[in-house]
């Protein structure tokens, strides 16, 4: 093995030292959020709060999980989650697949139709008109149906399946007596995982994250999801809605501020939890393709 030279090291050093110091970044803020959301507002407000807590308290998260509308939001927000992605991964996967086809038919002008999508949209009130025709408004398919397949990782998809799954494959599997169905579900999906991890991954976490669409159609309290509360109470202000049993004026903007953070926690958690599981589908899977050979 060859020694390193004084230049390889200072290299590695400024490398080393440089990822640290953007991981501090991106961390830290998180790391605060979490600590401030356990500690004293009081300490919050005065600037004691760095890098412990201070006068540890679950006060901020007693108050959340008593709140009917935060858990009803939170169980909104799951279920669109969990069934947008598998609704969007379930598309995805096949009309990846099947683009990646040689024998599909009039494949080069879908595709253009596909990126053709990416630049010019029909814009937010023929999409509304659209919504309402279809007796959507204020069901939950007004957040799982409109926007289920992405044109981005669609293309993703079909790169995957054309670098991964070679022609001998399906020529062999037909030689067999196997069909197309049968090769697809037997052969491909097995053979597919990080790909799957991948595009489940990128729609559950859309699907948790996306508000917009909840704010156009969904007017009901009960099937709104969480990030349309966490709005009202972040963006708008209405954390004293939470504090009905505080009376004091200046106990109920501290608190509202701890609520403030703990509500962030809350919101990130289910994410946070769910990475690190699909973590290695999910390298795997974006590292296939960008080296060819």
């Amino acid at each position: 093995m060859n020694r390193k030279t004084v230049s390889d090291r200072l290299f590695d050093f400024f490398n080393v030292t440089l990822f640290i110091l953007v991981l501090l970044l991106i961390m830290y803020p998180m790391y605060f959020i979490l600590i401030a959301s356990v500690s004293d507002p009081v300490a919050i407000n005065a600037g004691k709060v760095w890098l412990w807590p201070v006068d540890f308290n679950w006060k901020g998260y007693e108050t959340i999980f008593m709140e009917r509308s935060i858990w009803m939001g939170y169980k909104n927000s799951l279920v669109y989650a969990i069934l947008g992605a598998a609704f969007s991964t379930a598309l995805t996967i096949s009309g990846g697949y099947a683009l990646s086809r040689k024998d599909l038919v009039g494949r080069t002008p879908i595709m253009l139709f596909i990126l053709f999508t990416m630049f010019f949209q029909g814009g937010l009130i023929p999409s509304y008109i659209l919504i309402k025709n279809l007796g959507m408004l204020d069901t939950i398919w007004a957040m799982v149906i409109p926007g289920a397949v992405s044109a981005f990782l669609l293309i993703i998809t079909r790169t995957f399946f054309q670098q991964s799954i070679p022609d001998e494959l399906l020529e062999a599997s037909m030689m067999d007596g196997c069909n197309n169905t049968r090769f697809f579900f037997r052969i491909v999906l097995p053979l597919s995982l990080p790909i799957i991890a991948v595009i489940a991954l990128f729609n559950a976490v859309g699907q948790w994250n996306s508000y917009f669409k909840a704010l156009i159609y969904i007017t009901n309290e009960d099937l709104q999801p969480l990030q349309i509360i966490l709005r009202r109470i972040l963006v708008k202000n209405q954390a004293s809605e939470l504090l009905r049993n505080v009376t004091s004026a200046q106990d109920m903007v501290q608190y509202a501020e701890l609520i403030k953070y703990g509500l962030i926690i809350v919101a990130s958690l289910p994410m946070l939890v769910l990475y690190p599981f699909l973590q290695k589908y999910f390298v795997k899977g974006m590292m296939i393709g960008s080296v060819k050979g």
